[in-house]
């Protein structure tokens, strides 16, 4: 940008930047007290600011990380980052908790009228859920994405997380009524037949925001939790074809490339060219051990926005 010509009067530079920016007098009244017009009081600020005469610092307070948030952003291509602080000493579920909540004020306030919400499964989406309060949301409605897994009153289950999300948001709901995998892909295809499953796997691709977790394929995931999701041998499968993380069951790679196995037949829900279709996908995940699998998932193209917590984040970024 080329230099602005000097003013012949730098007296007059000072003066006005003064009392504009220390003494907060409006533009108007800096004209008429010193007998300039307004266009000139503006040329004036204007060159005060391009030359350094004035200098505007914005200072991030404690606790907020908005510079990590932008460099994650340019980073990985990001539509938004939000970045919670927590400390080296919380647990997982402390941190879990700070990101449920941080996930819940970006629903409040993102929330669309005739928004449908589509939403999997896991404990950062529980949390998410946990901390919503009720509001009254115009012609929104929830969707399961993906089959029931684990324990049917678990609070991660889908259907439980989708119901009681319905309720908070005071919406219309849709649950996938199966289960998330089946014994076989035989076995998928006879209970596809049914028309409510049929119903809400139509509507994934209407679905225009989707809430969802990035699990990590370890001895100590929710998957395994209680062998019911799946078993060690299919882990150790995934493993060896390099799956590092997974979202609604469907695992890739570390640079995001489909995990295409066996399981992934068997499973009853959104597909991995489903969830790159969808305009917003907000990640929600974070801690010790979830790095890897939320950079697969970025560089997969799956997430537009990502909520964790400012460890992840600066992980994400080495």
């Amino acid at each position: 940008m080329p230099r602005p010509n000097l003013p012949k009067d730098l007296r007059l530079v000072y003066k006005v930047s003064r009392l504009y920016y220390e003494q907060d007098v409006k533009e108007e009244e800096i004209a008429s007290q010193l007998h300039l017009s307004r266009a000139k009081v503006s040329r004036l600020l204007k060159y005060a600011r391009q030359t350094g005469v004035v200098q505007i610092t914005v200072t991030s307070p404690p606790g907020i990380h908005t510079n990590l948030e932008q460099q994650i952003e340019s980073k990985y291509g990001l539509e938004e980052v939000i970045v919670v602080e927590v400390d080296e000493s919380q647990t997982q579920e402390v941190i879990t908790r700070a990101i449920g909540n941080a996930a819940a004020r970006y629903l409040k306030e993102t929330l669309q009228d005739g928004d449908l919400i589509g939403i999997s499964w896991g404990t950062n989406l529980n949390a998410m859920v946990a901390a919503l309060q009720p509001m009254n949301s115009k012609d929104c409605r929830v969707l399961q994405i993906i089959g029931g897994l684990g324990p049917p009153m678990s609070e991660v289950h889908a259907t439980e997380l989708c119901w009681r999300m319905s309720g908070a948001l005071n919406c219309g709901l849709i649950l996938l009524p199966a289960p998330g995998i089946m014994s076989t892909r035989q076995a998928k295809e006879a209970l596809l037949s049914d028309p409510h499953i049929q119903r809400a796997l139509n509507l994934i691709p209407n679905v225009n925001i989707a809430y969802v977790g990035i699990g990590s394929p370890t001895p100590n995931s929710v998957l395994l939790r209680d062998g019911s999701i799946i078993s060690q041998s299919e882990l150790n499968g995934l493993l060896d074809e390099g799956a590092v993380g997974d979202i609604a069951l469907r695992f890739f790679n570390q640079n995001g490339a489909p995990i295409r196995s066996e399981l992934d037949e068997r499973v009853i829900g959104i597909t991995h060219e489903q969830i790159k279709r969808i305009k917003r996908v907000v990640g929600v995940s974070g801690g010790p051990g979830k790095p890897t699998a939320i950079r697969g998932a970025l560089l997969g193209g799956y997430l537009k926005i990502l909520i964790t917590d400012h460890k992840t984040a600066e992980a994400l970024l080495q």
